[in-house]
């Protein structure tokens, strides 16, 4: 077969699904990480610049940011890796799926791609044993570790629900910002509110950032408003949105490839055409 007929062969049994789900996926930790990355950055400028006059107090402040920050150098790195054993999961057993339906035929690519998982011809003919093709030696060793998707089902159920919680905790700091927002609105238009400029605050204390001894701890009136127009509140408050747009994206990413796998494990169980499950 010329190449360009193989690649079209190939390109049969490719798993859309699981290609808009990798591309989301790293898209989406991309954003979060690097974003959440420079939010956390912002966000102990502010908290040392204009909440707290005292080191002490925001000092396990800092050693938890530098903590958020480490573990997501360790989460973008875990995901990277993880999407394409996924990617390359959703291959093999999107090829099989569609060689159980007639929709994907057995060329070196397809049987590369599909053999170990639908337990295909093991190289003999009529001829008695060949040689079988490099390219699809190296995808049958591979398939023989990638060709479980209960597994894969599992362990990304497992993530989806971990990462629900990171999604839940990504909207907390924009919840925090907007409303601090929020105030400061209101405070550059005194006649949209009936209390008093000078008692609109942002106290970082009730959100457990600060210490409820730690001076000043809360900004007020006019100051908080020259605050909130600082590129430097601007740029985290926007940092932390694109954080939290991109835990969505990955948590969309995850449930898409989870319907995925399952329905590919779901076919080839029901089939009896899988390995051992």
């Amino acid at each position: 077969l010329g190449l360009l007929e193989c690649c079209a062969r190939c390109l049969i049994g490719a798993p859309f699904a699981s290609l808009v789900a990798t591309g989301l996926c790293f898209f989406g930790v991309a954003l979060f990480c690097g974003c959440g990355h420079e939010a956390l950055t912002g966000t102990e400028q502010l908290i040392e610049t204009y909440f707290s006059k005292n080191y002490q107090d925001y000092e396990f402040l800092i050693d938890v940011i530098h903590a958020f920050q480490y573990v997501i150098y360790g989460t973008a790195s875990f995901f990277f890796l993880y999407g394409a054993l996924l990617l390359a999961e959703g291959f093999y057993t999107t090829g099989a799926v569609r060689q159980i339906f007639g929709d994907y035929r057995t060329t070196i690519c397809g049987k590369g791609l599909s053999a170990t998982v639908t337990g295909g011809p093991k190289g003999r003919g009529a001829r008695g044993p060949q040689r079988a093709h490099s390219l699809q030696r190296v995808c049958q060793c591979l398939g023989k570790w990638l060709g479980h998707p209960d597994k894969f089902v599992g362990i990304t159920y497992v993530l989806t629900i971990i990462w629900l919680l990171v999604f839940a905790c990504s909207a907390v700091p924009v919840y925090i910002y907007f409303n601090t927002w929020t105030t400061c609105q209101s405070i550059a238009n005194p006649s949209k509110t009936s209390a008093s400029i000078g008692t609109l605050c942002a106290d970082a204390r009730m959100y457990g950032v600060l210490p409820w001894n730690a001076f000043p701890g809360k900004v007020c009136g006019s100051n908080l408003l020259s605050i909130c127009k600082t590129s430097e509140f601007q740029m985290t408050f926007h940092l932390f949105i694109a954080a939290f747009v991109g835990a969505a994206a990955t948590l969309v990413s995850l449930l898409t490839f989870m319907i995925a796998a399952t329905y590919n494990f779901a076919v080839l169980k029901l089939m009896g055409r899988g390995t051992k499950f």
